[in-house]
Formats: structure tokens, C-alpha cells, sequence
């Protein structure tokens, strides 16, 4: 077969894959293949990332195997090897096309400052959070897809839509990308977006004494009541803080009423938001629940492909890949390291490399370093308790004030998921979720507890 009728019988296999394979995966990894050759019922295939061999033929050789029978109408086989010099060409013709995808991108602004003016203002929305820039994986595809639909056709269905998920994975990208969409092609329609945190923070401060009480709280309440879509992110924040609840409560019955879209991420699901009213409850399962979950490997790839294609930089796909293997809890700590790796490239004016991308994060030194086993020994040490009371069912203040730091430090030392740090300590997920918030939040007003956390750390080191 001549080698012009081989490339076409590929791209007529790239159509039947894009219609089987998640959009990532086909732009990672059968995208960019080339067809080479068709001898002895082989067809032959190259590909420009070398670890593309092993996670083709592990992950989709079938697909790849049927759609080439498909097209060709009888069994084959096919070959796949990586070409170094298809790769290098490949790098720059990626170059190119970015630079292409920037201007056109900073044209696209430019025309758009008056709805940005808008979403700033009024819908406190971050440019940063859309939908053309969320990659999809297995992980996120059903709440993508919600989402997506409640932005085409607002309080039409999945009203309200409740996203969950662990931190970092997310939510609230998809949130304010419900925001952005509607306001770009729905401007008549009315959005504000709030953290829970924020909202009880202004409901506080319209609640103090002095002036006119009862005419700031009408103004506060027809804020978030006079709009067409609510976002609110984060609503564990509202657990235990009865008044705001209430206020909450109302805005949600007074926005349903009228046919207003609400939309409510949380780091757990309505049930397992403690000291919540099954009023409120009910009311937030009332619409769709769905959850996002930590990235696949395939997926972080392509996160970390389209943040670099987003900075318009030219970095090799090992590096792609060493990061995705080191950074598995959730999509904020890969975008933390790749920020890292390119900031520290930019600054110094070196191209990332692989071995600059392992010197920069020093991924190994930092796994051999501190374990959640060791958090919690020098923890327990601390607080003169055992790892048998961390790991038991003792209600004990002094044991259970001990095991919220130590799940707090496991957390932000090692990384670890919080699924990994409940098996450690014998908890449930939610469990920890409700330890590491608390930590968190005391931070803010307790000194002694910064000071104890400090310590901690401090010995850690030793």
C-alpha cells in the first residue's frame, strides 16, 4: 500500500477513535501518531512521546485494533515505536500553533473587556475558570457535562446542582465556568458568585450594631435574592453557624420559587455536612448531586500539557510525565508544581528539561523525607498520647484535639489524599475532611495552636 493511501486510511481510523476515546486521550496520545507503512497485514504507526508505546498498547490496543479492521475490512496487526525526529518536528509545529492560539486568544479579549468589566463587578467571577480551559477526564466527566448543561439552559433542569469532591479538584473551576458561559451568552441574565465564607462574613458584618440594621440587611438580602444565578462554593464553611443558615435557607426558597439556577460545590455531600437541617439538606439533594474525583494519569497529562499551552511554553513531555507520577491527589498541587518547575525556567531563562524539572521539585528527597507515620508519632509525641489513641474510637478531648493537628499536619506536609491519611489512622474520609477544616479554621484566631503546629514542624525537621 502506497504510503499517501496508508495516511488516509488512518485518518478515516482517527474519526472512528474520536467517536469511542475521551477528547484528552485522543489529543494525547492518537493524535499525534503517524501513519508509516501497511506490510504483511502490519500497519505500521510512530508516535512522538516515547512513553506513548507502553500506555497505547496497555490502555487502548484494542480500540486501535478494531477501528483499523473497521476501515480496513479485514484482521491486522499494528506496529508502534517512537521516532525522535517526528518528535522534535512535532515540538516545534505545537510551538507554532500555540503562539497561532495566543494572539487569536489575546484578539478574543481585547473585543470582550466590557462583559469582563461586568463579571469582575458585579458577578465576581475569575477570568481564569472556563469551560474551554477545564480538561475532562474520566474523573470529571459527568459533572462536566452537568454543569455544561445547566449553563446552556439555566434552572431549566438539575436545579439545584450540587458538585462535590475533595479540595483541589475543580469544583469551583466548573462553577465559575457556569458563570462565564452564562454572561457571555446570556448577558441579560444576572449571576453572583460567593464563598461560603465570604457570605458569612458580610452577613456578620451587616448584623453588627449601629446605623440603620434593618435597611443593610434588606440590602444584603437582595443581593443574592434579585439575581438569576446563585454560585455558591464551598457551603461545608456553613455548618454549625445557625443564623447564617437560616439566611441561606430563605435565598435558596426564594430563588427556587422564582425559577432561578442555584449551584453549590462542597467538599462532601449534603449528609455528611455535620449540624446541617434536613430542611437544608433536602433542599440541596432536591436538584443533581455529582461528585469529582482525583485525575487519572491520563488526565493529569493533559492538565499539565494545557497549562503549558496556555504560557505558550515549549517543554519536553517527559517532564509531563514525571510530574504526573509525583503529583496524584488532586489537580492544585499539579498545577502548583508545573507553576513551579516554569516559574523557576522563566526566572533563570533555561529551557525545562526533565532533569531541571527533578531538580526543581526534588520529588524523591521529599517521599523519603516525612510520612503521615511519622507526623503522627511526632504528633503523638507532642501531645504525650499513643498512635493506638489516635487510631481508636476514644472520644477523649485531649486525644481528639491531638489527632485534628496531627491529620491537619499529614495533610499539608506529605500531600497525601485524605483517603491515604483516613486508612492510616483507622477514620472515615469524612472524618479527616472535618479535622483538617477545623484546624484550618481555628488557625485563624488561635495562637496557641499556631504556635503548638509550629513546633511540630519544627521537630519534624530534626
Amino acid at each position: 500500500m502506497e504510503v499517501s493511501e496508508v495516511k488516509h486510511v488512518w485518518e478515516d481510523v482517527k474519526s472512528e477513535l474520536k467517536k469511542t476515546l475521551p477528547e484528552h486521550v485522543f489529543d494525547t496520545w492518537i493524535k499525534p501518531l503517524e501513519a508509516v507503512g501497511f506490510d504483511n497485514n502490519i500497519f505500521a504507526l510512530l508516535t512522538v512521546h516515547q512513553m506513548a508505546v507502553e500506555i497505547i498498547r496497555k490502555n487502548h490496543y484494542a480500540q486501535i485494533k478494531s477501528a483499523l479492521e473497521k476501515v480496513l475490512g479485514q484482521s491486522v496487526e499494528f506496529s508502534l515505536n517512537y521516532d525522535a525526529d517526528l518528535a522534535e518536528k512535532y515540538k516545534k509545529e505545537k510551538q507554532k500553533e500555540r503562539l497561532k492560539i495566543k494572539k487569536d486568544d489575546d484578539e478574543k479579549i481585547s473585543k470582550t473587556m466590557e462583559n469582563l468589566a461586568q463579571m469582575q463587578s458585579f458577578s465576581n467571577l475569575n477570568l481564569k475558570y472556563r469551560f474551554d480551559n477545564f480538561v475532562v477526564g474520566e474523573n470529571s466527566r459527568f459533572a462536566h457535562a452537568a454543569a455544561f448543561a445547566v449553563a446552556q439552559n439555566p434552572a431549566k433542569k438539575y436545579n439545584p446542582l450540587f458538585i462535590y469532591g475533595a479540595s483541589g479538584l475543580g469544583k469551583t473551576h466548573l462553577m465559575q465556568a457556569i458563570g462565564h458561559y452564562i454572561v457571555f451568552n446570556k448577558p441579560k441574565l444576572k449571576v453572583r458568585y460567593i464563598k461560603t465564607e465570604e457570605y458569612v462574613n458580610e452577613l456578620i458584618k451587616n448584623l453588627q450594631h449601629g446605623g440603620e440594621r434593618n435597611a443593610r440587611m434588606e440590602k444584603f438580602r437582595q443581593k443574592y435574592r434579585n439575581i438569576d444565578v446563585l454560585l455558591i462554593d464551598d457551603i461545608q464553611f456553613l455548618e454549625s453557624k445557625t443564623y447564617t443558615m437560616e439566611e441561606i435557607f430563605h435565598t435558596f426558597d426564594t430563588l427556587h420559587n422564582n425559577n432561578k439556577q442555584i449551584v453549590i460545590t462542597s467538599d462532601r455531600l449534603p449528609k455528611d455536612i455535620p449540624t446541617l437541617p434536613d430542611r437544608l439538606r433536602t433542599r440541596f439533594e432536591m436538584g443533581l448531586v455529582v461528585d469529582i474525583t482525583p485525575p487519572d494519569f491520563e488526565t493529569r497529562v493533559a492538565i499539565l500539557k494545557n497549562l503549558a499551552e496556555q504560557i505558550s511554553m515549549n517543554i519536553e513531555f517527559e517532564v509531563f510525565e514525571y510530574i504526573a507520577n509525583n503529583f496524584v491527589n488532586n489537580v492544585r498541587e499539579l498545577e502548583g508544581a508545573f507553576n513551579k518547575v516554569s516559574a523557576y525556567a522563566d526566572i533563570e531563562k533555561v529551557d525545562v528539561t526533565l532533569a531541571y524539572a527533578k531538580k526543581v521539585l526534588n520529588c524523591e528527597a521529599m517521599k523519603k523525607a516525612i510520612t503521615i507515620d511519622k507526623v503522627a508519632k511526632t504528633a503523638a509525641e507532642y501531645y504525650n498520647v499513643t498512635l493506638q489513641d489516635f487510631k481508636s474510637s476514644s472520644r477523649n478531648q485531649k486525644v481528639s484535639s491531638a489527632r485534628h493537628v496531627a491529620v491537619y499536619l499529614a495533610r499539608e506536609i506529605t500531600g497525601k489524599s485524605f483517603e491515604s491519611i483516613a486508612e492510616y489512622f483507622n477514620k472515615k474520609h469524612t472524618t479527616m475532611l472535618y479535622s483538617y477544616e477545623k484546624i484550618k479554621e481555628d488557625l485563624k484566631t488561635n495562637k496557641d495552636l499556631d504556635r503548638a503546629i509550629s513546633e511540630i514542624k519544627n521537630k519534624l525537621k530534626d
